[in-house]
């Protein structure tokens, strides 16, 4: 669970065609991140400081402040989180949650688990 404060910027056309999808729906693997102290409080991609205690989320493409349901697949719960970072880098992963969202999921033990990610416009 490597720290995700990469500033990556989509090229526009990609942007712009998110920006205007009413809808989004994913199926994989989410991690969560910045659970050490180190991380607490630096700069994510959106250029406001990571809070872990706060409901956020790193996406590769959705726009910053989109707020997105994820699903535990494992367990069923879930929570609404925050656009406002990057990532996740490693393959296979859809989402990294914050440790507070990872927490609500109930995933914190396991590190990662198979999620459900849903933007309703």
């Amino acid at each position: 669970m490597g720290c995700m404060l990469l500033a990556m910027t989509p090229n526009s056309s990609h942007a712009d065609s998110l920006k205007s999808t009413k809808s989004y729906s994913g199926v994989g693997v989410a991690s969560f991140y910045g659970h050490k102290d180190g991380y607490h409080g630096a700069r994510t991609a959106s250029g406001e400081r990571y809070d872990r205690n706060s409901l956020t989320a790193a996406h590769r493409t959705l726009p910053f402040g989109t707020q997105v349901r994820v699903t535990n697949l494992r367990n069923g719960r879930s929570v609404v989180v925050r656009i406002n970072n990057r990532g996740p880098f490693v393959r296979g992963r859809i989402i990294d949650v914050s440790y507070a969202a990872a927490r609500e999921l109930g995933f914190v033990d396991r590190g990662v688990t198979q999620v459900r990610v849903e933007r309703d416009s």
